[in-house]
Parts: C-alpha cells; structure tokens; sequence
C-alpha cells in the first residue's frame, strides 16, 4: 500500500526523570511557575511524527510518501530514511535552519512535558502531490499547522481519505480551522489528554464528532484505545509488553497500525488490535524508530494477547 504521510521530520532528545512532575509543581501557584527536574536518563534519537509513521509502515512492507522538511543537518536522516524504504522525494531540503528538534521529558507515570523548535518545518511549504498515483490512505500529523490544513485541503480536493491527528499542536487551530479539517477526513485520531483539548474547541461530543466524518479514535495509553463510529463503540484492550523502557513515539506506531488496517479494509476490532500491538512493541525500546519488525512477530503478540491471529496483510 501507498500512503502519504504528512508531518514532521525531527531529532529527538528523549529525558527521563525517576519522580513525579506533579511532585514540584503547586496547583494554587501556577502563575508564578518555576520548576526543575533532574533527567536521570538523556538519549539522543531520530523521530518525527512522519518519519515514525512512514518507519513502521515501510516495515511492514508499505510504501510510505513523506511530507516534511529537513535543515542543513538532515541529509544523513534522509539518506536513512531512503534506505528503509520510504519515499523522500517531496520531502523540502532546507540550507538556512535546522531540522526541527523535539525534546521530550517523561516521568515514572508516563507523564510527559515536551518542546518542540520547528527548525525548517516552520520555514516550509507544501509541495503539490496531486500527480502521486495509487494513495490508499493519508494522515495529517503533527508538524506546522499551516501545512497541515493545506495537507488535508489538496487530500479532500484529490479525495484521498486521510486521518487527521492534530497531537500537541492542537491549541494552534482555530475552532473553525479544526471543525474544517476533521469533517472532510476520515477520522480525527488523538490521545486522551488530546482529546479533552479537542472537544472544548470543537465544540463537540464524541457522537458529534462521528456524526461530522465517521469516526474518532482516542488512545488510552495502558488501557489500549476506543474507537467509535456511527455503528459501533469499540474498546481495544492494549497489548502488554514484555518490558517498559519509553513510550515516546507509540503513538505514532498505533496510528501507522490504524493506516494498514483502515486501508485494507479490515474490521475495526483487528485494525485496533494492530495498532495496539504496534505501540506495545515501541514502549519496549529506548527511541522511536524500531530496528527491525515482521509480520510473525504481530502475529505472535496477537495470539498472546488476543488469542487469535490477524488478518494477512
């Protein structure tokens, strides 16, 4: 399958912190803000929600089209990118700034606290796919929201079905922008905490959100995730992984699960369980970008938390 991947392209700095963040902050006092924590842990990694999304899906044998942007010290990223796979021909090249930068700090609960630098995400431009041929499916991820509306302006235009995942830019959408945006897609994608952000400035409830394009996905982190349609109210058990080391970066891999099986056309109970399993697999790792991944290992993880096998992909 092809899909088109619209979002960033980054470097992300990963610290941990053994303690609490609500530990240091007072609740009454948050306008005079001021903390400190110790990172116990500090990685360096590539990320971004595009290069992610199109890592696991190029895993599994897809191919992904990027839409992103690099700095003058991205070329050995997209020569990496390439090598995996994924098609890095739309992707801007920029001489005058960096690659965007995301650095992300977690706590022992999985709370997390990020900063983002768009580096050369915010100085791009949208190139025109229209000419890209045989895109099943489209997803407009986190990066430059400008280019996100405009990602999902021309996917409608072309009538490519495409999830919106607004994420931690979803503050930067106006009420109106985002409403746009979600009811000419396929399915708005987001997490929990995500989701309370959403449904104040949208305005809306789950029901009206499904009644606008059809579907809401929300993940729940160990609790797995909900999708709901007009039909149907699904809550997807997680799959427990074998170890915990970080979560950033699973939910990109769920939403690279959510692609492959919407695209296939399977049901929306072996799609969540995909996606499901996808994050699982990334939570057990330090970074956002798996080594290597195999359709008997999603196959395995299935039978040991769902008792039953996925459809073939």
């Amino acid at each position: 399958m092809k899909f088109l991947v619209n979002g960033s392209i980054a470097f992300d700095l990963l610290l941990s912190h053994d303690g609490s963040f609500l530990s240091a902050i007072d609740s009454k006092n948050l306008e005079n803000l001021s903390v400190n924590y110790l990172a116990q842990g500090f990685k360096r990694h590539h990320g971004g929600t595009a290069a992610n999304i199109g890592w696991n899906l190029a895993l599994l044998g897809n191919e992904p089209l990027l839409l992103g942007a690099i700095g003058f010290d991205g070329q050995a990223y997209l020569a990496l990118l390439r090598e995996r796979g994924i098609l890095t021909n739309l992707v801007e090249r920029r001489d005058d700034a960096i690659t965007a930068t995301a650095v992300i700090a977690t706590d022992s609960s999985e709370r997390q606290i990020s900063f983002f630098h768009p580096g050369a995400d915010g100085l791009s431009s949208l190139p025109d796919f229209s000419d890209e041929e045989n895109i099943a499916y489209a997803i407009m991820s986190p990066r430059n929201p400008v280019l996100m509306l405009k990602g999902a302006q021309l996917c409608s235009k072309l009538k490519i079905p495409y999830l919106f995942d607004p994420g931690q830019v979803v503050h930067a959408f106006s009420d109106d922008e985002l409403r746009h945006a979600v009811k000419a897609s396929a399915g708005l994608v987001v997490n929990d905490y995500e989701w309370g952000l959403a449904s104040g400035k949208l305005g809306w409830k789950e029901a009206d959100v499904v009644k606008a394009c059809g579907m809401l996905v929300v993940t729940l982190g160990e609790k797995g995730l909900r999708i709901v349609t007009k039909h149907e109210t699904l809550d997807i058990p997680a799959c427990k992984p074998e170890k915990f080391i970080n979560p950033t970066g699973a939910g990109d891999a769920v939403r690279a699960g959510l692609l492959i099986g919407l695209s296939a056309k399977w049901s929306l109970t072996d799609t969540g369980r995909l996606a499901a399993i996808l994050g699982c697999l990334l939570v057990e790792q330090e970074g956002t970008l798996l080594n290597s991944l195999d359709w008997d290992m999603v196959q395995s993880r299935a039978m040991q938390n769902y008792g039953v096998k996925l459809p073939t992909i």
